[in-house]
């Protein structure tokens, strides 16, 4: 069995890509992007057809489309975790600040602390 979960269409092989939903309460049909889990009370559409969906009349369409989030990891994201995990990594070398009391020094790139959170300077700036 494939990993891939295909549309609940008859006779269609495709992948799909969006999860439907009925509230019959409502009178609702509700599109939204592929559920993690497939349920049995859902249907898993294509791209096609769920261009196509239409409901029974006096039935409202409602189409939950989540474009803030990519669905896969940029390359931006992916660089901001190696470099984060690159300086996780990094031994720490900062000396002793002589009125401090045996506190570290602050990274001249630090701009903030909280707790074991720090805001670092871009280094563009």
């Amino acid at each position: 069995m494939s990993p891939v979960r295909r549309c609940s269409r008859t006779a269609c092989g495709r992948p799909a890509v969006a999860t439907l939903t009925y509230v019959y309460a409502d009178s609702t049909a509700v599109l939204g992007p592929l559920a993690t889990y497939a349920e049995p009370h859902c249907y898993d559409l294509c791209a096609e057809h769920s261009e196509r969906l239409t409901a029974p009349r006096g039935w409202e369409v409602v189409r939950l489309l989540d474009g803030s989030a990519p669905a896969r990891p940029s390359g931006d994201d992916l660089e901001a975790l190696a470099n984060a995990v690159r300086e996780a990594a990094r031994p720490q070398e900062r000396a002793a600040e002589a009125g401090g009391g045996g506190a570290r020094t602050a990274d001249p790139r630090e701009v903030a602390r909280r707790g074991h959170l720090r805001v670092l300077r871009s280094p563009d700036n």
